[in-house]
């Protein structure tokens, strides 16, 4: 006999078959009064504790918690974003006896949800990256046990953060202002970008917008566009602080001052935001909340908001 018992062993000593034994000791399908009177007597001689995961797979209702992202990026598992989300939920379903997995989805996602749906391991999904049209067309097997982070979920007010931050880049003088947004596929980007484009009208100011990535590599290149498209910037707004310190480094080695010729905002305050030098102005985003929010979610509680708040921390560069 193993050091620790084992579920066969049960079964043995009770004079019971295993499948009998597995129905007593998850509550779940019929056994005779006899038999379950000697399936938790020999669960206690042998002190037999059921396998967590082994009982959930049992009971049918999953191991883990995913966090699927939606991404063209390849590289994307590896986002600060995605790492403190993950992070964070982790925490949150721990007290359920639940992990948490990570999977990319491509941006053609159907396939990869319908088989998402029918993995018994899989307790419930929060999607990241996300359309609206995705979210419409959602396998049934995932209903009730789903959540979303970003435009129609979960998410944080980037209308009110971004559009802080674009409000003093005005009142600072800043006339010229120039954003690099995200990715236009995203639906999680349009608000910012709605907020931007509705502020530099109602000001009577030119729009220029370039699509982003998230990605630092994106805000050096974006950054060169912008000083060869619109020489005259005098600001440059972004959805991300990773954007922004690439755009910081362009303009550093271009030779443009902050924020004496031009002033950079982020997005996102995360902790090399304050170590940038000049240190960046940014907004918060309070991933770790919404990401354990979306979690519980996806458990089925009720979130108690879905539209978390976002202010601004105004440093050097703006």
């Amino acid at each position: 006999m193993s050091s620790i018992p084992v579920l066969a062993e049960v079964a043995r000593l009770a004079g019971v078959s295993v499948a009998t034994a597995s129905r007593v000791l998850s509550g779940r399908g019929p056994a005779s009064a006899d038999s379950r009177a000697a399936v938790l007597r020999a669960a206690a001689d042998l002190g037999y504790v059921p396998h967590p995961v082994a009982s959930r797979l049992a009971r049918g209702t999953g191991t883990r918690l995913l966090l699927a992202v939606r991404d063209r990026r390849t590289d994307i598992l590896s986002d600060p974003f995605v790492t403190r989300a993950a992070t964070a939920m982790a925490a949150a379903v721990d007290p359920d006896g639940l992990g948490v997995s990570l999977r990319r989805l491509p941006l053609d996602a159907a396939a990869e949800l319908d088989r998402i749906a029918a993995d018994r391991s899989v307790a419930a999904v929060v999607l990241a990256g996300h359309d609206r049209d995705l979210l419409d067309r959602l396998p049934t097997g995932l209903r009730g046990r789903f959540a979303a982070i970003g435009a129609d979920g979960l998410d944080v007010d980037s209308t009110a953060g971004i559009g802080a931050l674009l409000r003093h880049l005005h009142t600072t003088g800043r006339r010229r202002i120039a954003l690099i947004g995200g990715p236009p596929w995203l639906a999680a980007a349009r608000a910012p970008l709605h907020t931007y484009t509705g502020l530099m009208r109602e000001a009577g100011l030119p729009i220029r917008v370039l699509p982003g990535d998230f990605t630092t590599a994106r805000g050096r290149a974006a950054a060169r566009v912008v000083l060869r498209r619109w020489p005259d910037t005098d600001a440059i707004a972004t959805v991300s602080d990773a954007t922004a310190l690439g755009v910081l480094q362009t303009l550093a080695e271009t030779g443009v001052r902050v924020p004496h010729d031009v002033a950079v905002t982020g997005f996102d305050d995360v902790p090399f935001a304050a170590c940038a030098v000049p240190a960046l102005s940014t907004a918060t985003h309070p991933v770790e909340l919404i990401a354990a929010a979306a979690a519980r979610a996806a458990l089925g509680a009720a979130p108690r908001e879905r539209l978390f708040p976002s202010r601004p921390v105004l440093r050097a560069t703006a």
